[in-house]
C-alpha cells in the first residue's frame, strides 16, 4: 500500500458550527487537529504563533473560538494569548492544550484544559460544550 501525503485543510468557510482558530506550533499536531475540526463542520483557521493568531483576530474574520497550545515557544504562551485575544474579542470563547502539568493554570485559564494528546471525541465534545456557553 503506498503512502498517500495527508489531505490539505480547506480555506476556513463560514459554517453554521462555527470558526475556529487553532494556535498550535508543531506543524504535524496543528494539521493534524485542523482536519479533525474540518471533518467535523467547523471552518478552521491555522496560526504556528501568536503573532499569527492576532493578525487573524485583528482581521475582519469570524472567529467563534480560539483552541491554543499553552506552551509555545517565543515569550507568549496560549494564557497570555487569550487574554489579548479577549482585548480584541470579548465574547470569544477559549479552549487549552498542553502537554504538561502546570502548577496553577487553572486559575488562570479562561477556558477548559485538555491533555495533550487529545482524543478527537474530546475534543470536539469540549469545543462543542464551550461554543454552547
Amino acid at each position: 500500500m503506498a503512502n498517500h501525503p495527508p489531505e490539505p485543510l480547506t480555506p476556513p468557510v463560514a459554517t453554521d458550527k462555527g470558526h475556529i482558530l487553532l494556535v498550535e506550533d508543531d506543524d504535524a499536531c496543528r494539521e493534524a487537529l485542523g482536519r479533525v475540526l474540518q471533518r467535523e463542520g467547523y471552518a478552521v483557521s491555522l496560526a504556528p504563533d501568536f503573532r499569527e493568531a492576532l493578525d487573524i483576530l485583528e482581521s475582519e474574520q469570524r472567529v467563534d473560538l480560539l483552541l491554543t497550545d499553552v506552551v509555545m515557544p517565543d515569550r507568549v504562551n496560549g494564557v497570555a494569548l487569550a487574554r489579548m485575544a479577549r482585548l480584541r474579542r470579548q465574547e470569544l470563547k477559549v479552549v487549552y492544550m498542553t502537554a504538561y502539568n502546570i502548577p496553577g493554570i487553572e486559575r488562570e485559564a479562561l477556558g477548559p484544559i485538555l491533555r495533550k494528546p487529545v482524543e478527537d471525541d474530546v475534543l470536539i465534545s469540549e469545543i462543542t460544550k464551550a461554543l454552547a456557553s
